[in-house]
């Protein structure tokens, strides 16, 4: 089974929603650690409540992120992590980390990418008063919110609803999705590798949900 490490800075509802699924088998994988840059952060009490280990760092004690991404690496690396999932991370990730799982870092967005990157993107789709905004998983790159996209879920936005009705109906979006994109991604990265060690050949994968 893959082991998984999910990191966050906030209040960890979309930790929770991926840790739940993987409890009822819904993602093959074991949440093996949390990473958290916010000591105090919510997440890290329901990490403890799920008995989930805990890297917490505060980045201004390291003089650069090369420095602090270099001892998340071996911690990623003691606990034998295959995969990294981004779940309210407000960091971008850097060379040190993609060096070592590119291909294998993936995150969650509240808009349906390239609209709306970076902070506060319920808000930026709120005030631009468009129709619909979303929820869009993607591969992790060097630039904010710009890899890869995976999966997709639109929201429509209610004409007059407050910004706080659309936030739930979203993160709701959020936590239905991830889990199904991560069961998605490691089912098939698990059968791939049973080809592999089956008869040594590679079958293409379409990593994108419809």
């Amino acid at each position: 089974m893959k082991r998984l490490a999910i990191f966050a800075s906030g209040s960890g509802t979309n930790f929770q929603a991926i840790v739940d699924a993987a409890k009822r088998g819904e993602v093959p994988a074991e949440v093996a650690l949390l990473v958290c840059d916010r000591p105090g952060a919510k997440v890290i009490e329901r990490a403890a409540r799920e008995n989930v280990p805990a890297f917490v760092f505060s980045p201004k004690e390291y003089p650069s992120k090369a420095a602090f991404e270099s001892e998340i690496l071996r911690e990623l690396k003691e606990r034998r992590i295959d995969w990294i999932a981004l779940a309210g991370y407000m960091r971008l990730i850097g060379p040190t980390l993609l060096s070592v799982y590119e291909g294998k870092i993936v995150n969650i967005h509240p808009s349906l990418l390239p609209a709306f990157p970076g902070k506060d993107a319920i808000g930026q789709a709120y005030r631009a008063g468009v129709l619909e905004t979303g929820v869009t998983v993607h591969y992790v790159d060097e630039g904010m919110d710009t890899g890869p996209v995976i999966a997709q879920c639109a929201v429509p936005i209610v004409p007059g609803e407050p910004i706080e009705a659309l936030e739930a109906r979203i993160h709701q979006v959020e936590h239905e999705l991830y889990p199904a994109v991560l069961r998605m991604l490691l089912g098939e990265k698990e059968q791939q590798e049973e080809r592999i060690e089956n008869d040594g050949s590679e079958t293409s994968i379409d990593q994108r949900v419809q």
